[in-house]
């Protein structure tokens, strides 16, 4: 059948039962667009190419499928930028199709070009600039299994024009095909063993588990694992949700804004059970002083994360869940409780707490009120900042998957965009944005998206007139002198959502929040909710530059 590289772009995409595209059109890629007229696949016009990517990040994270995005060539490639790195750090499944000028002009610094695939060559997992037009079918064939497989990351896709306009005779291959592409899923039989014995003698064992876990599926081994061992578990922040939030065994997150009782726990473990985690800098602290008793066994699918940053003990590349339930199926039950009624007694002197007078609405009642009314079971998107780590410590999460957050770039803007792409691909479910007043205003021109869509995203804008983290790191830091983090002047965030008709409430005291609350997840479309928050609430506790982490300090 012979038809256009455009149409064989989109025959593609069919075929790999892709339902959603996040896009803005432009000259280059108009070709594609004009074949995706005819298509059943439904296309998200956002209002910012910056959109378009995190809306199909956090598609991919709440639905576990490759989010695909689309921009035309130059700036609207540029856009993307930002995004890509975000799903790149964070291992995000995503295609991205980008518009590119004419094979006969690349090089010539014609209108719109850009070289993409350079500039995104460090921050995609592969990336292809189709110079033939009759190798689009394998390019797409190996582009989606790229993304979802192994270690899951963003694959670029360059179309020049010319090639898209080109005819070919088109069909779809099979299966994917690349040599050299063959990541290890089993583990090495003996390092699972030796680590089946490190769990079996250990006395004081902790199981540290990341986003790995939530992208393999490996949430009920994670949970066999824990209650067999009666290991407690800790998250990082990006592995929120893999584990029931209100277990008794769940210790909450660990790291520079982690739990006290986390910390302690790694920090006097004798076993540190590391599954799909990364040992980052927010989660160690001052590294030689991190578990410094323990014997560490770690399982990751990409090797270079083993060893890169702590020593291991026992290396075990693969997939996790392949992994977890071969050592499930060898270990013996543990039915000792010295070790947790240790930890249980520290969960009792350090709680996560704060004051509220009358009169004030702390940021972190809001989180409570919001999990009070949803039960740990909506998908809760967050940008980046104080009320990001507020949601971390404070919103219990029930359900596997439903934190869809910025984790290693820290991406500011990342939150509405991505609860719509969530919202997307989550039709009839709860999505909540939990935002900050600096964050919502890099990206608000999504709430269009969202009304255009009828996504009924609920949106909370923790509002405390500041650029809350940076203004608590000049606090602790440079003695309080706060330079450009204070706002001078903000919108009126209510009557600006009823500019695009959509119910708005302020809140400005604990008393009124919990009605507000409950108002906002009753209303059936998309609600902003502005809470004026107290400007001065820090983020407690907090690990200092180059301290251990179970030398966390309230600020």
């Amino acid at each position: 059948m012979e038809i256009t590289v455009a149409e064989a772009l989109v025959r593609c995409f069919e075929n790999e039962k892709v339902e959603t595209i996040f896009g803005f059109p432009g000259g280059t890629i108009l070709p594609v667009y004009n074949a995706l007229y005819d298509s059943h696949i439904k296309h998200v016009l956002v209002r910012h190419e910056q959109g378009a990517m995190h809306a199909a990040d956090g598609y991919a994270r709440s639905t576990g499928k490759v989010g695909v995005a689309m921009a035309t060539s130059g700036p609207g490639a540029t856009n993307l930028v930002t995004g890509i790195a975000n799903a790149y750090m964070d291992s995000v499944p995503l295609v991205v199709i980008t518009g590119q000028v004419p094979t006969s002009q690349v090089g010539t610094d014609a209108f719109q070009e850009v070289d993409i695939t350079g500039i995104t060559m460090p921050i995609t997992k592969h990336n292809y600039l189709v110079k033939d037009p009759k190798s689009l079918p394998v390019v797409m064939k190996n582009a989606f299994h790229i993304a979802s497989t192994g270690r899951p990351g963003p694959v670029l896709i360059d179309l020049p024009k010319d090639v898209a306009d080109a005819v070919i005779d088109f069909k779809y291959p099979a299966h994917a095909s690349m040599r050299g592409y063959r990541p290890t899923f089993r583990g090495h039989p003996q390092k699972i063993n030796e680590a089946v014995k490190l769990i079996e003698s250990s006395q004081r064992p902790v199981i540290y588990a990341g986003g790995g876990i939530l992208n393999a599926g490996a949430v009920e081994e994670l949970r066999y694992l824990a209650e067999t061992i009666n290991a407690p578990v800790t998250n990082t922040f990006m592995g929120l949700s893999s584990f029931p939030g209100d277990h008794p065994l769940f210790l909450g997150m660990l790291g520079l804004h982690g739990t006290r009782y986390a910390n302690l726990a790694v920090t006097q473990c004798d076993l540190l059970i590391a599954l799909g985690a990364r040992f980052d800098d927010r989660v160690t602290g001052k590294i030689a002083q991190f578990a410094p008793q323990a014997k560490v066994v770690h399982v990751d699918i990409d090797p270079a994360e083993i060893g890169k940053n702590v020593l291991v003990n026992v290396p075990i590349v693969g997939d996790v869940k392949q992994v977890l339930s071969r050592i499930n199926n060898a270990i013996s039950p543990k039915k000792d409780h010295t070790w947790l009624d240790r930890v249980q007694q520290w969960k009792q002197e350090y709680p996560l707490e704060y004051s509220q007078k009358e009169g004030e609405l702390k940021p972190q009642y809001v989180i409570e009120k919001i999990y009070e009314h949803t039960g740990g079971k909506a998908t809760v998107a967050t940008d980046v900042g104080q009320h990001q780590m507020w949601v971390a410590q404070y919103y219990r999460f029930n359900r596997p998957g439903a934190l869809v957050s910025s984790g290693g770039l820290g991406c500011m803007g990342f939150g509405l965009p991505a609860a719509v792409g969530a919202q997307a691909g989550l039709p009839g479910e709860t999505v909540i944005l939990v935002t900050g007043d600096g964050s919502f205003q890099m990206t608000m021109q999504e709430m269009a998206t969202a009304v255009e869509q009828e996504l009924p995203v609920k949106v909370f804008i923790l509002n405390n007139n500041c650029l809350g983290m940076v203004r608590q790191l000049q606090e602790v830091y440079y003695d309080k002198r706060y330079m450009a983090t204070q706002f001078k002047f903000l919108p009126d965030f209510e009557i600006f959502a009823r500019a695009y008709g959509i119910e708005a409430f302020t809140a400005r005291t604990g008393n009124e929040i919990d009605e507000v609350v409950k108002k906002a997840l009753a209303i059936p479309g998309p609600v902003v909710v502005n809470c004026l928050v107290s400007a001065d609430e820090n983020v407690t506790p907090m690990v200092l530059a180059g301290k251990a982490i179970n030398e966390a300090i309230d600020c």
